[in-house]
């Protein structure tokens, strides 16, 4: 009886640690984390500021941009509900409420580690760029310093995000700001063409945190880790709450892209248009600003990961 009693005793004790536990999480929030931007002011020329502009429009307009065709952010529709409610930040020029008081070097440790200048952290809603290279990162910034009309300021002001439980304590354990580079990125090579693919796929876009089974298991520093890396399956909500699995785009004959032609998943990539004649559904958007030559690379490295038999419904 007296084993019996301390027994009790010790899971009364581990369910109050886990009590507090969970209060510390739900009020705690996010967390926030010390910054510790580098010293940069880049020099951005045309060729960049344009690249830059290019880049945004796969990467970042989706997200950031409102009806009104400026950058000022939204609510994130497409949010998985498991993760709460949140709206993009505004990304404008607007001296309060959007990013002119960032310096070069702040935007640069934001996007590549996703702590802002204030030290909050933003979860993995928010992509990080961590392997894009510096040229790249570069072309972003001179692009947000541009005066590209989407960019002029406005005034928008959004909610708070409002993360759930589940966000909260994923942002406590798994979900963590990654190191800034302690080194230069060079561009990749482009003549390796499975090499650039991999940038593309892994770094630039990031296809792969969408293709792959699930947002919460996604390994952004070592990508290949991902599990079902490629295969699929990941549950993502369109702008009205409907449920789309993404495709399998592993080299699979029978679930995946085993048996598409590269021209067929060029035309899917770039221009939304299936085999099958059909429009891609969002959150698939096509990638129109998305070269030839990137499709290509993308589609060989693709045909180098190991199939994965996942059929998607």
């Amino acid at each position: 009886m007296k084993a019996l009693r301390y027994l009790g005793y010790a899971v009364s004790i581990l369910v109050l640690i886990a009590m507090a536990g969970a209060a510390f999480i739900h009020f705690d929030g996010i967390p926030s984390y010390t910054p510790h931007p580098p010293v940069l002011k880049v020099q951005g020329d045309s060729a960049m500021i344009a690249e830059g502009k290019r880049l945004a429009t796969m990467v970042c307009n989706n997200c950031h941009m409102a009806q009104n065709g400026k950058l000022e952010g939204k609510e994130m529709l497409d949010l998985p509900t498991m993760f709460g409610k949140v709206y993009t930040a505004n990304i404008t020029q607007h001296p309060q409420f959007g990013i002119s008081t960032y310096t070069d070097g702040e935007l640069a440790y934001f996007l590549r580690t996703g702590v802002k200048r204030d030290g909050q952290y933003v979860p993995p809603w928010m992509p990080k760029f961590v392997h894009l290279s510096d040229y790249d990162l570069n072309s972003i910034i001179a692009y947000l310093r541009s005066d590209a009309p989407e960019l002029q300021p406005s005034e928008a002001v959004h909610p708070k995000p409002q993360p759930t439980f589940l966000a909260k304590f994923l942002s406590h354990t798994a979900f963590k700001p990654l190191p800034f580079p302690t080194a230069p990125i060079p561009e990749p090579d482009k003549s390796n063409k499975v090499a650039f693919g991999k940038y593309l796929a892994t770094g630039k876009v990031e296809c792969f945190g969408c293709h792959s089974a699930s947002f919460e298991t996604m390994d952004l520093m070592e990508p290949e880790k991902t599990v079902g890396y490629f295969g699929g399956g990941n549950a993502m909500p369109n702008l009205e709450g409907e449920i789309i699995l993404t495709r399998n785009l592993t080299p699979d004959k029978e679930t995946g892209i085993g048996n598409w032609t590269e021209a067929q998943f060029m035309e899917t990539v770039r221009f939304g248009k299936r085999p099958n004649g059909q429009q891609t559904r969002y959150p698939m958007p096509p990638y129109a600003a998305m070269t030839e030559e990137e499709a290509s690379a993308i589609w060989a490295y693709l045909q180098t990961i190991p199939p994965i038999k996942n059929k998607i419904e």
